[in-house]
């Protein structure tokens, strides 16, 4: 099987401050790195490092070259990323001491994804393939729409959050992922509990208090603990950890397997500093899962 990923490649500009900034304050940076990012690019890496074949949607600007090529790199399909006018998209993170951050976005390319490439791209896909989305790039509801017509399970990662984006799209989704927080806002926008929505699963991740699957299928809700190590920086782990699931889930795990790889998959990711590029293989996440 395959996973297509119609997802956003940012160039990451990363800065270690000793405290995230308060408004007004001008604050020195400890280190300064670049790298590739964004969510759709970070959960293509990931799944790609969980043994899946995945075929990356996209665009760059001509400045992006070198993030199609490093996603090429780590075992990503990028021949339905495209190269248009303009500058790719890009964030400015700041992790602090603590490991927590603070990140602007630039949209960039990602905002310039046509329906055209998209549907060129899921003509290739077969029944059974994944479509998985965030919110970073444009096209989601029309894909959403293809991928279900050709019989594609829909996996959607509802960040950023993003009511008016989220709200047509839970017709056609059968995966949901989002954080607490995000499931606050979902439930108030549309006055529903997760578990009475009309998708089959739906995770919510609880950063260090591991996560919850409402398996709405057969009415059963699990909780599961988090892997406990000690973080030094939390951006892309749940990047991480929804490309993990997805590609243990197109492997054929059941869903407590495969949640359990992907939260040795986050545990790990959080004790490196970075994003797409220091992404955990699969032999790293089962020797640690056994270990």
């Amino acid at each position: 099987m395959a996973i297509y990923n119609l997802g956003s490649i940012n160039i990451d500009l990363l800065y270690q401050v000793p405290h995230l900034p308060v408004p007004g304050e001008t604050l020195a940076a400890q280190s300064y790195a670049q790298g590739l990012g964004g969510k759709g690019a970070n959960m293509s890496v990931a799944a790609a490092r969980a043994a899946a074949r995945v075929l990356h949607i996209g665009a760059v600007g001509a400045d992006g070259r070198w993030a199609v090529e490093r996603l090429l790199e780590y075992g990503v399909d990028t021949k339905h990323i495209a190269e248009i006018p303009g500058v790719t998209g890009h964030a400015i993170i700041s992790v602090d001491e603590m490991g927590e951050n603070s990140i602007i976005l630039w949209a960039g390319a990602n905002a310039l994804i046509g329906t055209d490439q998209i549907g060129r791209a899921l003509t290739e896909a077969n029944t059974g393939d994944t479509l998985m989305m965030q919110n970073e790039t444009t096209g989601q509801l029309d894909a959403a729409r293809m991928a279900s017509k050709l019989g594609l399970k829909v996996v959607y990662a509802a960040a950023p959050f993003d009511a008016n984006a989220v709200r047509p799209l839970l017709p056609f989704i059968d995966l949901l992922v989002l954080n607490q927080i995000e499931a606050n806002q979902l439930e108030a926008e549309i006055g529903q509990s997760l578990k009475d929505l009309e998708i089959s699963d739906i995770i919510v991740t609880l950063g260090g208090d591991g996560c919850r699957w409402y398996a709405n299928s057969n009415g059963q809700v699990s909780n599961f603990d988090a892997v406990k190590v000690e973080a030094i920086d939390t951006t892309g782990a749940g990047d991480t950890f929804t490309g993990y699931v997805v590609a243990a889930l197109d492997r054929g795990m059941g869903m407590e397997q495969a949640i359990g790889l992907a939260s040795q998959a986050g545990a790990l990711m959080v004790t490196r500093l970075g994003t797409a590029d220091v992404i955990p293989d699969l032999k790293e996440v089962q020797d640690a899962k056994r270990g």
